[in-house]
């Protein structure tokens, strides 16, 4: 569903012509709508972690301490998943994020360990100890952009949201009852119910089994060995 196309869809609802154009119009209403989409649009991206708003950030390391920006690696991030950013060519977790004082502290001792640890700060991603270069690195972030053209809000009228069109509809008819000064309780009710019922399905949950884990007791052979089931980095259904 484009700008256009919902815009259009919660006029015809609220009994209004559909207007030919939405971004480019001078009627009044018709930008009135258009504010609302956005408002919607910026509140829903805030409602949850949406699958549709995570995206995977990806660099190559450099021999410095300033890895890049974030803006560069990953526009438009809201904030980076926890414990998701590795080092691919190493196979190895990047460990962090640091506090200010564990930073300043491992600065002044000049540390050179073995792993990688990682603060952010001035909207730039920073390694110690400094990597050697051309190191692939990885991690997950949801992103603020929440419309199809990578903005945090309509610029077109064949913009389309990437949130759930049926949803971002009942957003914008129960905001503009509201701004209309008109009753919006029964719409809102039903917005937040739909609201509600997306946000427990959006992703598969895993299952959990409070007696341990479900497959125990499974070993994998390496080489000449094998990793017993309580140890190693193992996905639970190893282990």
């Amino acid at each position: 569903m484009t700008c256009l196309t919902l815009v259009q869809t919660a006029c015809a609802r609220l009994g209004f012509l559909k207007p030919a154009a939405v971004v480019t119009s001078v009627d009044p209403q018709v930008q009135q709508f258009l504010a609302l989409a956005n408002e919607e649009g910026q509140s829903l991206s805030e409602a949850t972690n949406w699958q549709a708003l995570r995206k995977e950030g990806l660099f190559t390391t450099v021999a410095a301490q300033q890895q890049g920006t974030i803006a560069t690696i990953a526009p438009g991030c809201k904030f980076i998943v926890n414990d998701t950013i590795w080092n691919r060519t190493l196979r190895m977790p990047v460990f962090g994020p640091l506090s200010p004082q564990q930073w300043q502290q491992q600065a002044a001792m000049f540390y050179q360990g073995h792993w990688n640890q990682f603060r952010i700060f001035d909207d730039t991603i920073n390694f110690i100890p400094t990597p050697p270069a051309g190191q692939n690195c990885a991690f997950e972030y949801v992103s603020r952009n929440w419309t199809a053209a990578g903005f945090e809000s309509f610029q077109d009228d064949n913009d389309a949201s990437l949130l759930d069109e049926k949803l971002m509809v009942l957003g914008v008819i129960w905001r503009f009852k509201q701004a209309k000064g008109l009753d919006f309780t029964t719409d809102l009710t039903k917005y937040q119910r739909q609201l509600t019922n997306l946000i427990a399905r959006e992703t598969p949950k895993p299952i959990l089994d409070l007696g341990g884990d479900i497959y125990d007791g499974v070993g994998i052979p390496v080489g000449n060995g094998v990793i017993g089931s309580s140890t190693g980095f193992l996905p639970p259904f190893f282990r």
